[in-house]
C-alpha cells in the first residue's frame, strides 16, 4: 500500500479517472478499475494542471494543459531525485505505486550479511525511467538496468544526472530482457536481487516481440537460473487486468519451489486514509 509522501498523493478517483498531486501539479488521468463515485466536488478536479484525454493504451491520448504546456518536473523519494514527466501513454515517468516494492527491496539488500566485501547486485529487467535502480544504486549495489527502449534508457541516465549518482556503478543496457538474462546465464552471472517488471505487450530493440502470458514462464525461468541461491531476492510486478495474482504465484511457486513467496495487489490509498485503489499485481520471491 502506497499512502502518499511529500512528492505524492492520490487525492481522489471515481467514474474511471483518478486525480493525483505530483509536487506542486495536480494531474487528472484515466483509471479504468475507479468504478465508483468521486467524493471531491467538481472544482477540485477543474483545477488540475494537466488532463489526459483520448485513448491511454492506443498512445493516440494527449496532455490537455490548463496554463501553458508543461514537460518536466522535479520529484525524488527517499532523497533520490527524479523527473516525472508527461508521456503520450498517460504515465508520468514513475508509478507510485511501487514505493512499497522500493523500500523492500532496500530492507533485502541491507539485509546481508556485514562481512560480505562485495556489493550486492541488482538486476533491473523493463527497467523503464531507472528509479529502482538509482535507489539501488544510492544504498550501494552494483546495478545492471535493461530496458528495450533508448528513450527510457536516456530518462534513466537524466534522472541518474539529476540525482547526482553518475559515479555509482550503473551498467544502461538497451536490449531484449529476455536475450540478456540468457546470455548471464551462459556467463554464469549472479544477481542478489531481480526486478522483473514487464509490460502486456512489448518489441525490443531488434523488433523481438513481447507477450506477457506467453513469455513470461520463461522469463521467470532464465531469472531463477541467475538469482543468488543464498538470500537471493525477485520482485515481479504486472499490470495485465486479465491475470489474477494468484496466477502470478502460482507461476512463481512452480519455477521457485525452493522459495518463500508472498503475492498480492500493489493500491494506493486516497489522502486522508479514503479508499484503496488497485493498480497492479505482485510476487515476490525470496531466497532465505
Amino acid at each position: 500500500m502506497t499512502e502518499g509522501w511529500d512528492g505524492y498523493a492520490l487525492l481522489d478517483s471515481g467514474a474511471g479517472r483518478k486525480l493525483e498531486r505530483f509536487g506542486r501539479y495536480r494531474v487528472d488521468r484515466p483509471e479504468p478499475q475507479a468504478m465508483w463515485a468521486r467524493r471531491l466536488p467538481e472544482k477540485d478536479w477543474r483545477s488540475a494542471d494537466a488532463v489526459f484525454v483520448g485513448d491511454s493504451e492506443e498512445g493516440d491520448g494527449r496532455w490537455r494543459f490548463k496554463e501553458g504546456a508543461l514537460d518536466t518536473w522535479k520529484s525524488g523519494y527517499r532523497e533520490v531525485a527524479f523527473y516525472g514527466r508527461f508521456t503520450p501513454f498517460r504515465h508520468v515517468g514513475f508509478f507510485p505505486e511501487q514505493a512499497p516494492h522500493w523500500d523492500w527491496m532496500l530492507e533485502r539488500l541491507a539485509g546481508r550479511p556485514r562481512d560480505d566485501a562485495e556489493p550486492p547486485r541488482l538486476l533491473n529487467l523493463f527497467g523503464y525511467s531507472g528509479v529502482a535502480s538509482l535507489l539501488a544504486a544510492a544504498a550501494g549495489a552494483e546495478v545492471t538496468h535493461v530496458d528495450a527502449s533508448k528513450k527510457a534508457i536516456g530518462f534513466a541516465r537524466e534522472n541518474q544526472a539529476l540525482a547526482g549518482l553518475e559515479a555509482r556503478p550503473i551498467r544502461w543496457i538497451c536490449d531484449d530482457a529476455r536475450k540478456f538474462a540468457a546470455r548471464e546465464g551462459r556467463r554464469g552471472r549472479r544477481y542478489d536481487g531481480i526486478l522483473v517488471d514487464p509490460p502486456k505487450f512489448g518489441r525490443g530493440p531488434k523488433s523481438e516481440t513481447w507477450q506477457l502470458f506467453e513469455n513470461l514462464p520463461e522469463m521467470l525461468r532464465l531469472c531463477r537460473d541467475i538469482l543468488a541461491p543464498e538470500r537471493g531476492f525477485l520482485i515481479l510486478t504486472a499490470y495485465a487486468v486479465r491475470a489474477s495474482f494468484l496466477s502470478l504465484h502460482e507461476l512463481c511457486a512452480e519455477t521457485f519451489p525452493e522459495a518463500a513467496l508472498e503475492s498480492g495487489e500493489l493500491v494506493l490509498r486516497e489522502q486522508g486514509g479514503g479508499r484503496l485503489l488497485s493498480t497492479s499485481l505482485f510476487t515476490r520471491v525470496r531466497r532465505d
